[in-house]
């Protein structure tokens, strides 16, 4: 497997070569994203509902959200680990709204490479307050100007070794709705931000501070997190395994196998 090590001082070679020489993959859930003009963007034509579907949206801060998901009778939604610490608290854009709190980031309980943090996908979750739950809408994504996306029932998610080279991908972050094809993937170790993923995959997608965490589908199918910025392209992690090891099992239901409580619709 190819490892994804950054040089720091090339970019990629080839589109279809990740590997030895690409830019240090950079976190792209840190620092001030840009803010872009409405006027240059395509508008949404989709509803929003009350409380809104906050997978594949702006979730907190420079994170994204990616998908609900199920710990028990819990809702949580997934987002990137490298964006927040446990136990932060997300509002809305009020400030005073809250929509839930973060839980752990996906850990190996030991790692091959010292000084490293290990873990099988960068991934974590917010545990989604009661009142901010859009039930009947767990098993949807929005992807803004691109749509509201289904996850039909019994859907599994990706795994790294249900992705190949040529595969279409669609994320969206920002609320900014981007397509394009997977060039690459491979082991990540760097040693600038200390982490290992056994399996990064890359795609020909630009990508900015504030995409971090957000929904990746790839063939239209639950795939992975955004996770790293390669030279200003998208660097994202398999969900599958991020799921496994958090213990949280992907909704496909609009209410995900549990009973809404009373007087929700």
């Amino acid at each position: 497997m190819t490892r994804l090590a950054g040089t720091g001082s090339r970019s990629w070679v080839r589109p279809t070569r990740l590997l030895i020489v690409v830019l240090a993959g950079l976190l792209v859930g840190i620092g001030a994203f840009a803010v872009v003009s409405a006027l240059t963007q395509p508008r949404r034509t989709t509803p929003v509902y009350d409380p809104p579907v906050l997978a594949g949206q702006q979730l907190w801060g420079y994170c994204a959200g990616g998908f609900y998901a199920r710990q028990g009778e819990t809702i949580v939604l997934t987002s990137t680990g490298h964006c927040t610490t446990e136990g932060t608290v997300a509002y809305d854009p009020d400030g005073v709204t809250v929509r839930g709190v973060f839980g752990p980031a996906a850990r190996d309980t030991s790692c091959p490479h010292p000084g490293h943090r290990c873990a099988s996908s960068d991934i974590n979750y917010l545990v989604v307050a009661k009142d901010r739950v859009p039930w009947g809408h767990l098993n949807t994504v929005d992807m803004a100007t691109g749509g509201y996306r289904g996850i039909p029932p019994g859907t599994s998610p990706l795994g790294c070794s249900d992705i190949a080279i040529g595969d279409p991908v669609e994320i969206d972050g920002r609320n900014i709705n981007r397509m394009g094809t997977v060039l690459d993937k491979g082991e990540y170790l760097h040693a600038e931000d200390g982490d290992y993923f056994p399996c990064m995959i890359a795609a020909d997608i630009p990508v900015e501070a504030g995409d971090s965490g957000g929904a990746v589908l790839v063939r239209g199918i639950p795939a992975g997190v955004t996770s790293r910025s390669f030279g200003g392209k998208l660097g994202f992690t398999p969900l599958a395994e991020g799921l496994t090891q958090l213990g949280l099992e992907l909704c496909t239901a609009p209410d995900c196998g549990l009973t809404p409580p009373a007087g929700q619709p």
